[in-house]
């Protein structure tokens, strides 16, 4: 049971009391953003498939289009991942007949360009987000990210600025954040090095990008998941190599349910929050030994979760003799409690929102992702759709620590592990909680003092609770409306505290508003 208590300890927010509004920080939109990567069915019959009849002039899903809207990313990396390692980004410009079909080695597949930086950027602007480019410094270097810098924000009279506008795009792109490459650490990566080698070739190309334009924001690669056995070392040799010259460390990470063990993987933010911790820690430890106030931030720029154990996740499912083109590969299907996890790991998110300044769910459509399409025929909500959704939605301005006092169950990797998390946001228009309940069987009572945080007291304004007595219940092509939010029942707010009941294994949005004053 959450519930206020009457000795906090000094410094801390009470147990179940909403901190004061001094001990906010502001939260950054970045962290809702979203991954798109050339790979499966995610942009080919995905976001983009000509022959729909929902398609516009360029090839582009309209009802995939609203339902991005309606999930609410707000910059969205492209285009990889794994597939960026061995992309000539030159192949994806130019007149759509004359461009290249290549293999892809990252997933054993035929790439066909159709869809590249200007298409893409055309889509962005129909969803309502920014682009996050990624480099290929996997099989390429320097050069040729410098050549794609000019190409996409030059202003200049030059050869590159030229051919983009020869390619029907007078204006600069504009793109201000630039991943430096992908998962470099990991053995599946065309061109992997060690850290090393990677941090250096960063650093030279981090320093030249800044020479076209110093107001770049950069991401260095960090570790591909906090379990590598590189972890740690690989940061600290790396941002030895580029603290100078980056703003930002990414991290990935992706969960599942293993060997049924569903109470552990439902801990699976109690992870989300050590990598963040960890890879905090270090930066700073390497701000300290150089004296320097600078706080690299924290790039999450791929989570999910990902049932890798279910497929050959990194050479792709199909024979090694064939390369087809867009074929079906890693489309989960997404249950009540895969969205619990991923709302929880929202929340966790929020939590470190003072050093995580940009995330991405990956990905957005067919692939691992919150939306699924069928050729021809409709686009429809996975259940981890809502989760992401809502948050982003309601989430304002600033992020407030939440306290909790709750049960605990035992987790073999984490030790005691609390039942509940929550976090909250406040804005001007009001104030917003988001709560989970990890427990398997347990109910979870929960009170939380709101008081203080305006000025004539709160009302609330809408609810959302995500559960089902089928914790494995999905949305599907012949039932896609099988699971979606309702209301949470029993929420009560009373004398400035806020009382419900989460059920087992559910997820919770909870926005308050201002109430009126009467004269």
């Amino acid at each position: 049971m959450t519930q206020p208590s009457s000795a906090p300890a000094p410094g801390r927010p009470t147990p179940g009391r909403i901190a004061p509004a001094d001990a906010s920080f502001p939260l950054d939109r970045r962290v809702f953003g979203g991954f798109v990567e050339h790979l499966g069915r995610h942009i080919y019959d995905g976001i983009y498939e000509p022959g729909h009849a929902t398609a516009d002039a360029r090839g582009f899903r309209g009802d995939v289009i609203e339902l991005v809207r309606e999930l609410g990313v707000s910059t969205i990396r492209y285009p990889g991942g794994n597939f960026v390692s061995g992309y000539r980004w030159e192949d994806g410009v130019g007149p759509v007949a004359e461009r290249p079909r290549r293999l892809d080695l990252a997933w054993h597949v035929t790439e066909t360009n159709e869809v590249g930086l200007h298409e893409f950027s055309h889509w962005l602007e129909q969803v309502g987000s920014d682009l996050m480019l990624a480099v290929n410094l996997g099989t390429r270097g320097t050069a040729e990210a410098l050549d794609l810098l000019e190409y996409a924000n030059g202003e200049v009279d030059t050869t590159w600025v030229r051919q983009r506008a020869a390619h029907g795009r007078a204006e600069p792109f504009g793109v201000t954040m630039w991943c430096l490459g992908n998962e470099m650490d990991g053995w599946w990566q065309l061109g992997a090095r060690s850290a090393a080698e990677y941090g250096a070739l960063a650093a030279r190309t981090a320093r030249a990008m800044r020479r076209f334009d110093p107001h770049l924001q950069l991401v260095v690669c960090g570790s591909s998941a906090r379990s590598m056995p590189t972890f740690g070392q690989w940061e600290r040799e790396v941002l030895a190599h580029t603290f100078d010259d980056v703003d930002f460390i990414s991290c990935h990470a992706y969960y599942e349910e293993r060997d049924g063990d569903a109470q552990e993987f439902l801990a699976s933010a109690v992870d989300m929050d050590l990598f963040i911790r960890q890879v905090v820690e270090i930066a700073d430890e390497v701000a300290a030994a150089r004296g320097s106030d600078k706080r690299i931030m924290i790039s999450f720029d791929e989570w999910n979760v990902w049932y890798q154990t279910r497929w050959n996740a990194i050479e792709g499912t199909q024979p090694l003799d064939e390369w087809p083109v867009a074929p079906r590969l890693l489309e989960d299907v997404y249950t009540v409690q895969d969205a619990v996890v991923v709302g929880d790991l929202l929340i966790t998110l929020l939590q470190h929102a003072d050093r995580v300044a940009s995330a991405s769910l990956a990905q957005l459509v067919n692939v691992i992702g919150p939306i699924m399409t069928e050729p021809g025929g409709p686009a429809w909500r996975q259940t981890t759709f809502f989760p992401f959704s809502l948050t982003s939605r309601l989430a304002g301005a600033h992020v407030i620590p939440v306290a909790v006092e709750a049960s605990t169950f035992h987790s073999s990797r984490f030790g005691e592990v609390p039942s509940i998390n929550a976090v909250a946001t406040v804005d001007d228009a009001g104030l917003s909680l988001f709560l989970v309940n990890r427990s398997l069987e347990e109910s979870a009572e929960v009170r939380i003092d709101v008081a203080g945080h305006a000025a004539a007291g709160f009302e609330v304004a809408e609810s959302h609770l995500l559960h089902d007595a089928d914790r494995y219940a999905v949305n599907t092509l012949d039932d896609p409306d099988r699971v979606a939010p309702r209301p949470l029942p029993g929420v009560d707010l009373s004398d400035g505290v806020l009382s419900a009941t989460l059920p087992p294994v559910s997820w919770a949005a909870v926005r308050l508003t201002p109430r009126p004053v009467t004269a």
